[in-house]
Order: C-alpha cells, then sequence, then structure tokens
C-alpha cells in the first residue's frame, strides 16, 4: 500500500514541466503528493514560444507562466539554479551537481532539449549563437548592441543559418535589433517541414519584402573569424562562396536532453529521447518522461502541445487514471516577422488518393491549400501562408466533411457572398485547442452548466486559448453561439460605467447634442466613470466638434499622451513630431526642426511616416518646444491622438518618370483635410503616384493609387501586429469623387466602429463587408450619405492646431510645467549614453556603470555627469 504523501520530484523547469505541476495540483485535492522541482535556470518555467518579444521591450518576467500562487503552494517546491548530476535508481534518489540528494516515489524528467550545432567550422567563434533560452537571447541582444555601440554608424550583419520556424524567429530577433538579418537554409525552400513549393516561394516574397535576405539550397562550409578575439567576420558556403557577417545565429533543430536517461541505464531511442509507453511511463515504472526529451511512438515531437498532453497523461496516471497518449497533434499556426502561417493535418498530401485545392495570389501575398480525400469531402489538411485566419476554423474540421464545394474555403467571397466558415458549427467532439487537449464540446458544456459564465470564466475553466492563443476566434464563436442559443443577450457594454458599445454610444451622444462627459454620464450611464470611458466619451466628443480636447472638463478625461499633446517615452520623456504633410518640406523647414532638436538635446529620427521625430523633451520644455516650430509654420503632427497620423507618399508625377499623377500634391490635400480627425483608432493614409506602390498605400486605412484615369481606392489596410491588405473600394476616381469617397468611408468608420478598433476588423465584422460600404458610399444606400458629408465639412471647418491652442491659452499654458520646487534643469532620472552621435536612454546596467566611474553619462543637455546617490553634478 503506497504512503502518503508520495515524493514526486521533477527534473526540469520547463513549459511542460510546469504543466504537470499544474495538472497535479488542480487534481490532487486530498493533498497525496508533494512536488518538488529541479529547475537548471535561475528563474521559473516561462514560455519559451514568445522568446522573440523579449527583443520588442517585454519584460522577461511577463514570460512567467501561470500564477505565482502555484509556487507558493505549501506541496510544491520549486529549486531554481539546480542542475542534476545523476539519478540513482536503485536508491530511488537524484543528486545535484552541488551535491544534494533529494529521494523520490516518483521521478518525472522533463529535462526538454537543447539547440542542436552543426559540425561547422568556426561555430565557436565569438559571435555565434543559439537560440534557445532566455540567457541565449539575452547574449545575442547584448553582443548585437555592443557591436553597434563599438561601430558607430556601421550596419551590423547577422546570419542566421536553418530557415525554419526558430531560423525565421531568431531573424526577426536580428532585425528587432537593428542589424541587418540573411537566412540560409540548406532545404530549397524555408520552413520545408511545414510548407509546401508553392507555399515556400510566397512564404519567401513575403519574408524577402520585409527587408530579410535569404538563401535557400545553400550550405554553410565554416565560419570565418580574425583577431586575438576570435570574432566571426564572415561566412564560407559549400559552393566557396564567402559573405561579410558580424553575428551567426545557428537554428538548425534541437536534440533531447537524454543524457541522465541513459547514465541512470534508462532505455533510448535510435535517435535519441527516452523511450516511454502510450502512459509516458519510461523502462523503469518509477519514471517518467514528458516533453521534447520523450521519445513516444517511436519518435520526438518538438513541439509544446503533444509535451502538453503528455503533461496531463503523466498526472493522470500518477492520481490513479487510465488515460494514454491519443497521438500528436504536429498543426502549428505562427506569425514569423509579422507574416501568419500555418500548416495542419497531411499538408503534404501524402494520403493516396488525396487532391490538393489550391489558391495563390501573389499581387496579396497570399497562398492557401487545402488537402481533401480523393471524392474531394473529407479535410485533411492545409496550408496557409500570409493570410492564416480560416485556421482556427479548419484545423478542428480534419477527418470530417466540409460540404459543399472545397474551394470556397479559402478562395475570397465575391458579391457580397458570405463564406461558408461563418456558418460552420463543429460537433462536439472537433478539438479546438490542441495545446491543451480542448474540445467543442467542453466549452459547450462549461455554458449548459453555467449559463451565465462569461468568455474568461470559459478560459479559465478549460485552458482553452491560453496557451499560443490560436484557437481564441473559435473559442469566442463557439461562445457566443451558445449565448444566443441560451437566448442570453451578449454584454457588449463598455464598462460597468456605460451599458451602451462605443458605436451605439456615439451616436446617442450625437442625436442628444451633449457636449460634455457629465452630460453625457448622467444621461446615459452611472457613477463617475472610468480608464476606459472617459477617454472613449473625449473620443466621441472630439470626433463630433466639441473643441479642444484640453478644454474643462475635457482634459480630465484623456489618456497621458493625449493630455500632454506629445507621446510619453520609456524614461519619462516626450517626443515631439510636426506635422509634415506628404512628407514634403523645404530646406529651411528641415533647418528649423534640426536647430530646435540642437537647442534642446534631442534625439531625431525619421519616422515611416516620413515625418521627424525629436525625442527626450521633458514636460516644460514642450511649450517652447511647439511655440519655435508654431512660429516656423509647423502644427501638431498628432502622433499622440486616436486620429489621422500620416499621409505617406512617393515623390510621383512631379520628378518620377513612372508617375502618372501628382501623388505629392493629393497627399498634401488629404492630409490637411483629416488633419486633427479623432477616430476609434489611428488613421494612416497612403497615395503612390503609379502602380509600383512605393507609398505602400495597401497596407494602409485608405489607400490611394494613381491609374491613367485618375485614382484607385483602397480602404482597411493596417499594419502592426495583425497586418492586413487594404480592399478595393473604388476604382479610376477624379479628385472630387476620391476625396467625397474618403469622407464618407472615415465617418461611416467613426460612427459604428467600436473602442480601439482599427479599420481592418471593423470592414472585417461589417455586414456585406466591402460590397455594403461601396453601396453605403457610393450608392447612399442607408441614406446617410448627406449626413456624412455635413460631419465631414463640419470637422474641416473648426479644426484648430492643438499646439498654437495651448500657447495662447494661459490656463492650458499652466498645466505644462516642472515640480514647483525644482530650482534645476538637471533631472537625476534622466540619464543618457551618447550613441552614433545622438542621445539615447541609459540602461540600468549602464546606470550602474556610470555610477561606477566606468562609463560616461550625460544629463538631458548633453553635459557629461558624475553621480552621487539620487543627485547629479556636471562635470567641469
Amino acid at each position: 500500500m503506497a504512503r502518503y504523501p508520495q515524493q514526486i520530484v521533477v527534473v526540469g523547469g520547463g513549459m511542460v514541466a510546469h504543466r504537470f505541476v499544474e495538472a497535479m495540483r488542480d487534481r490532487d485535492s486530498d493533498g497525496r503528493h508533494e512536488i518538488t522541482v529541479l529547475a537548471e535556470e535561475p528563474r521559473p518555467p516561462y514560455d519559451r514560444v514568445a522568446l522573440t518579444s523579449y527583443f520588442t521591450g517585454r519584460d522577461p518576467q511577463e514570460l512567467n507562466l501561470g500564477a505565482d500562487e502555484l509556487w507558493a503552494d505549501p506541496l510544491v517546491t520549486l529549486k531554481k539554479n539546480t542542475a542534476v548530476a545523476s539519478i540513482d535508481r536503485t536508491a530511488m534518489t537524484v543528486t545535484t551537481r552541488c551535491g544534494a540528494t533529494y529521494g523520490y516515489d516518483h521521478l518525472v524528467l522533463a529535462t526538454g532539449s537543447y539547440a542542436a550545432v552543426p559540425p561547422v567550422e568556426g561555430s565557436d567563434l565569438r559571435g555565434c549563437f543559439v537560440y534557445r533560452t532566455l540567457d541565449d537571447v539575452a547574449d545575442l541582444r547584448g553582443y548585437v548592441e555592443q557591436l553597434r555601440r563599438d561601430r558607430p554608424g556601421r550596419t551590423v550583419r547577422g546570419a542566421v543559418i536553418g530557415g525554419g520556424l526558430l531560423g525565421l524567429e531568431a531573424a526577426g530577433a536580428l532585425q528587432a535589433l537593428g542589424a541587418e538579418p540573411t537566412v540560409v537554409e540548406f532545404a530549397p525552400r524555408l520552413m520545408p517541414l511545414q510548407v509546401d513549393e508553392g507555399g515556400g516561394q510566397e512564404l519567401r516574397r513575403l519574408i524577402e519584402s520585409l527587408g530579410v535576405s535569404v538563401r535557400t539550397g545553400t550550405a554553410t562550409q565554416r565560419v570565418l573569424g580574425s583577431g586575438c578575439t576570435k570574432q566571426v567576420t564572415g561566412m564560407e558556403f559549400a559552393d566557396g562562396e564567402n559573405v561579410d557577417v558580424d553575428v551567426v545565429v545557428f537554428a538548425t533543430g534541437v536534440r533531447p536532453r537524454d543524457e541522465l536517461a541513459r547514465a541512470a541505464g534508462l532505455v533510448v531511442g535510435e535517435r535519441g529521447g527516452v523511450v516511454v509507453d502510450s502512459a509516458c511511463t519510461t523502462s523503469d515504472s518509477a519514471i517518467s518522461a514528458i516533453g521534447e526529451v520523450a521519445c513516444i511512438e517511436g519518435r520526438v515531437w518538438g513541439l509544446v502541445a503533444p509535451g502538453y498532453t503528455m503533461a496531463e497523461i503523466a498526472a493522470d496516471r500518477l492520481l490513479g487514471g487510465l488515460s494514454s497518449f491519443p497521438g500528436a497533434d504536429t498543426s502549428t499556426k505562427l506569425k514569423l516577422l509579422g507574416v501568419d502561417v500555418a500548416s495542419f493535418g497531411d499538408a503534404f498530401a501524402t494520403t493516396p488518393g488525396a487532391l490538393e485545392v489550391v489558391y495563390s495570389d501573389p499581387v496579396t501575398g497570399t497562398y492557401k491549400k487545402l488537402v481533401v480525400s480523393d471524392d474531394a469531402k473529407t479535410l485533411l489538411g492545409g496550408i496557409l501562408v500570409g493570410d492564416a485566419s480560416s485556421y482556427a476554423s479548419l484545423r478542428p474540421m480534419l477527418g470530417r466533411d466540409l460540404g459543399g464545394h472545397q474551394s470556397a474555403y479559402i478562395v475570397p467571397t465575391i458579391d457580397g457572398a458570405s463564406s461558408p466558415l461563418a456558418t460552420l458549427e463543429l460537433p462536439d467532439d472537433a478539438p479546438v485547442c490542441s495545446c491543451n487537449n480542448v474540445c467543442a464540446g467542453t466549452i459547450r458544456s462549461v455554458l449548459d452548466d453555467d449559463p451565465k459564465a462569461t468568455l474568461a470564466d470559459v478560459k479559465a475553466c478549460t485552458k482553452a486559448g491560453t496557451s499560443c492563443g490560436s484557437c481564441l476566434p473559435t473559442v469566442k464563436k463557439i461562445f457566443e453561439t451558445q449565448q444566443e442559443r441560451a437566448g442570453i443577450t451578449i454584454d457588449t457594454a463598455l464598462c460597468e460605467h456605460m451599458p451602451m458599445s462605443r458605436s451605439q454610444l456615439f451616436n446617442a451622444v450625437k442625436v442628444s447634442g451633449l457636449t460634455t462627459f457629465s452630460a453625457v454620464i448622467e444621461r446615459f450611464g452611472t457613477g463617475r466613470g472610468c480608464d476606459i470611458c472617459k477617454p472613449t466619451i473625449a473620443n466621441i466628443l472630439a470626433s463630433l466638434g466639441g473643441g479642444h480636447i484640453l478644454d474643462g472638463e475635457q482634459g480630465t478625461l484623456q489618456d497621458s499622451n493625449d493630455h500632454l499633446l506629445a507621446n510619453l517615452q520609456k524614461d519619462g520623456t516626450y517626443s515631439v513630431v510636426p506635422r509634415i504633410p506628404g512628407g514634403e518640406i523645404s530646406p529651411d523647414g528641415l533647418l528649423v526642426i534640426g536647430q530646435v532638436a540642437k537647442d534642446f538635446g534631442m534625439y531625431t529620427k525619421i519616422t515611416g511616416g516620413q515625418r521627424i521625430d525629436m525625442f527626450g523633451a521633458r514636460i516644460d520644455q514642450l511649450p517652447a518646444i511647439w511655440k519655435r516650430l508654431v512660429d516656423a509654420g509647423f502644427e501638431s503632427g498628432h502622433a499622440y491622438g486616436k486620429s489621422l497620423r500620416t499621409v505617406k507618399s512617393c515623390v510621383g508625377q512631379s520628378w518620377c518618370r513612372y508617375g502618372v499623377q501628382d501623388s505629392v500634391r493629393m497627399a498634401i490635400d488629404l492630409e490637411l483635410r483629416y488633419r486633427g480627425l479623432r477616430s476609434p483608432h489611428k488613421l494612416k493614409l497612403g497615395v503612390s503616384g503609379c502602380a509600383r506602390e512605393c507609398a505602400e498605400a495597401r497596407g494602409k486605412d485608405a489607400g490611394v493609387i494613381a491609374t491613367e484615369n485618375g485614382w484607385n481606392l483602397y480602404v482597411g489596410g493596417n499594419g502592426g501586429a495583425t497586418p492586413r491588405h487594404a480592399q478595393l473600394l473604388g476604382q479610376d476616381l477624379s479628385d472630387d469623387e476620391l476625396v467625397r469617397a474618403i469622407d464618407r468611408f472615415f465617418m461611416f468608420y467613426i460612427s459604428t466602429a467600436e473602442r480601439l478598433q482599427r479599420t481592418a476588423p471593423w470592414l472585417e465584422e461589417l455586414d456585406g463587408g466591402i460590397d455594403h460600404l461601396r453601396a453605403v458610399v457610393f450608392d447612399d444606400e442607408l441614406g446617410i450619405c448627406d449626413d456624412l458629408d455635413a460631419m465631414m465639412s463640419n470637422h474641416v471647418a473648426t479644426y484648430s492646431d492643438e499646439w498654437r491652442d495651448v500657447l495662447e491659452d494661459p490656463a492650458k499654458l499652466a498645466q505644462f510645467t516642472g515640480f514647483v520646487n525644482d530650482a534645476t534643469d538637471v533631472d537625476p532620472d534622466l540619464l543618457y549614453v551618447v550613441e552614433r552621435e545622438q542621445i539615447r536612454p541609459a540602461t540600468t546596467q549602464e546606470r550602474r556603470l556610470g555610477e561606477a566611474g566606468e562609463l560616461e553619462l550625460v544629463d538631458s543637455n548633453r553635459r557629461p555627469v558624475m553621480i552621487a546617490g539620487t543627485t547629479l553634478e556636471v562635470r567641469a
């Protein structure tokens, strides 16, 4: 008879180990097991899938998995920085490298894998990295940043050996660090295990369009280095060609960390990995192996979903269950360098008689393939590149009859027809969340038990949508369908103080004519408001011409950026962006901006919207900076607001030999018309003078492309985290027709969109889609065009520069002051490093070096400083 509590020792502290501990504590209600986790890394388990977010400024602690309460559980002990050296199966103990011994009743091996480095000469040179752990990516980041400091003005050239999932992630990391990456792949295409030749070609086009060089069918012979530091200087390929590189990242796969198991005499697979049965038990019944170290069904699975399944099975078996490994779901959906890629089921059509239905559009950067059975009824697999929005609905239908013509699921709809995906309903046993092994019926059962459960309740109860997140659209669709069937109205309230949605509130405020927050909340809401409804109502009032955003009560409602008419930066200073319509600026204007930036010691950068951003202004400096700019004819560029940002343009017909229309003039006209237009989210426009599309108009909320006969108008394009190509709204429009169409499009969007909803998702959710919008804008199908025109006319007539208004109003100007008792212009919190002849905020490590006198830091006036405690002294 087993003694309790049983001692469970887990070797490894990764994602799968975390899932095992979580499963044990969720199910072991009697507390019959005490769990000790021996983690080699100096931190708790973290989301290794999201490593690349570390390069975009995300705090590493935000990657930590689960709640802190799990590790505070008295039945769970987490030992960090604890590497296991050996296993004694007879004594049933493990010994750490530090000599500590832990006894176990059951041992769980979750040691994962390590990054494989091919036998390439020079792979040990300084500047060679792998891409596996947080320490790996931190080392890579530090090295690249040091290269940039040591070689100001010189481009850092990076190479990634391996063009799979990890390789493209690494390329994105290098690009985020400011390096120029090249991906070197031995196979004839990128991601050879996930996409076919057609998908690989489209993926390569998309990746290269983002500034990443790609070399396929290329073998690396050796890494070159020179100097006493043995630092990377280049690469030599098998064909004898040499290229110059400064840093090399190996992303050529992983190998299971099975050395402990081998030394303990456990059976391992032919290609590595600890052999386990369907219960995840090794050749020793007192030891389980889960995740990437386990060899199950004859292979090692390098994906998190099978690892999570193994963790659940091992926990269930320890608690007396009979679950067994059901096979691995190898489906993947990722966003690599901003490009959606998905692969599921029999993606390469290996099933006898399988048919392939392919849709490819290189213009929009889209490749879609469905693999179906020989009778064209059953879905067997698929590949999606560029647009993977249908993945969440299609993957659960593997092995099932889709019904109808299969091509309808991947070919864009026309004539207002809806995609069959919109009405597709999953059977109860269809898998929805592969990461957590949740089917559609499980989600429905939660709502059957508690019809009032929220979407957050469903996620917490089932864990669906809490890992990679790719299944969230499907989870939400099931949730909303069940709510409707139960007769429950889906709550669209803006917040607890406002029962209306943003679009409902907009029209209520418009019809009622209310002009203050107090009046709106008194008539339509309750309480005193919150950080959701206050800025939303402020935005609505501004959209309806409610005066300056800092007037009276309005000023207390704004987000921090709107409140100070400038963008808050990471060090507490602000950036200033004057408007430069169409990107056109005179030499005198350039000189003014340059002199202002120089006088105030600001960092300057050309933005993606063809403007100049000046960073590093203190609050009290903002009015003085604005005055200099306003006096020179500049005005606010509204970079801080949910409003029109920029209208990007190419040089057009005026200078370019390919231009067929004056794109600069049109861009300037549009920017001056829509400047200051407040909306649910930021708005960006682009105007290209010919079909070569140098202004990237089809990635904008409204994109204009010149034709021989006028202008084509595209709408609903977005960049950002979820890029969308704009859709064609009108063709060969005259100048007047174009402006009128954009007027109506913007005002219809502003009137009907929800809070923080960009034009792309708004258009996707619009009943009838682009065809309905076309009917509204051009045919006045809803009979509201006169109203939309009047709204825009009112905006144009009442526009006033917000910076100038502040400068002319003493009450508003008084808000822009430093601390009353601050008699110095030196703020000890603002320390900078001079890099490439400009300043940037010093990191925590650089501040420590400055305190130790090992690195020269400067204040916001670029004066070298000495640090003494919390005070600064300007060096002589």
